[in-house]
């Protein structure tokens, strides 16, 4: 505290920035362990620590001699440990990739999203089984996630197939996914009350766009009829969308999904002007 109290103003402003990056750079390397087994191992660390800081504090002799040697010998033994997880971090930084890294992820995580969900239709389509896919994005769909069947997997083109075959348990109704994971399937969806909808348009694709209609969702329908695939956002539908329209729009929508959407806006878009497009 003397020290903070003799430091002029720019000390502060010093102090200040080195925290900041000093703080960014640990967030950085936490978002580089994440996922990885280094994060079970810095939980072993910390209840090492945690046990030294036990011995001092109750001098516990013994114990004490044991966590200095330990620590005589530990940072070796985490160099050894942590080779995998640091070559990476350094062929990161090698490349100028260390701190973006989180972004590359997010667009990797979204590209995955959209292969598993493409492969997906591609296989129903053409057999024609009804699907009804839901992209959770700023609106909580907690409500209607828990009117289902909870599932918390990962996505995956064959999880999705074998739900909605039919005749099994969970084939009829929506799945609403939540970032990378299936979170329910046989969902109960708001059905749309426009009585401007086409009247060929059944209970799925009203459900599609009725969630669309009261939350910003994206969903994802497949005609048991026609085999026909269609997108619904924001209250309006695109039916029969081309495969390069649907991955282009999917990855347009859910890579802006933290920004705020207007409605109108997107009505004025081209993507809704095709002919028959909206609402049927």
């Amino acid at each position: 505290m003397q020290y903070l109290k003799d430091l002029p103003f720019r000390g502060y402003i010093k102090e200040v920035i080195d925290i900041l990056i000093v703080s960014y750079v640990i967030y950085k390397l936490i978002i580089l362990l994440r996922g990885t087994r280094a994060i079970q191992l810095l939980q072993g660390i910390v209840v090492v620590v945690v046990t030294w800081a036990l011995s001092l504090w109750f001098e516990l002799n013994t114990l004490k001699w044991m966590m200095n040697q330990i620590f005589t010998f530990g940072v070796l033994a985490l160099v050894i440990i942590f080779q995998p997880e640091l070559r990476r971090a350094l062929e990161q930084l090698g490349r100028g990739k260390l701190f973006s890294r989180s972004t590359a992820e997010e667009d990797q995580a979204l590209h995955k999203r959209i292969g598993e969900l493409m492969r997906t239709v591609q296989y129903l389509s053409p057999r024609r089984i009804g699907a009804l896919i839901v992209f959770e994005r700023e609106t909580g769909l907690t409500d209607y996630v828990e009117s289902g069947i909870a599932i918390g997997g990962q996505i995956s083109s064959e999880l999705l197939i074998n739900i909605f075959i039919p005749n099994t348990p969970l084939h009829d109704g929506a799945v609403i996914l939540r970032g990378n994971m299936i979170m329910a399937a046989g969902c109960y969806l708001p059905l749309s009350e426009n009585p401007f909808i086409s009247k060929e348009l059944g209970t799925r694709h009203r459900a599609a766009i009725g969630m669309s209609e009261v939350s910003d969702a994206i969903s994802v329908t497949v005609s048991e009829e026609t085999g026909q695939i269609s997108l619904a956002i924001n209250g309006l539908i695109v039916r029969d969308i081309k495969e390069e329209s649907m991955i282009s729009k999917l990855y347009e929508e859910l890579k802006s999904s933290s920004k705020p959407k207007v409605k109108q806006a997107v009505e004025k878009s081209s993507f809704w002007k095709r002919k028959g497009d909206s609402n049927g």
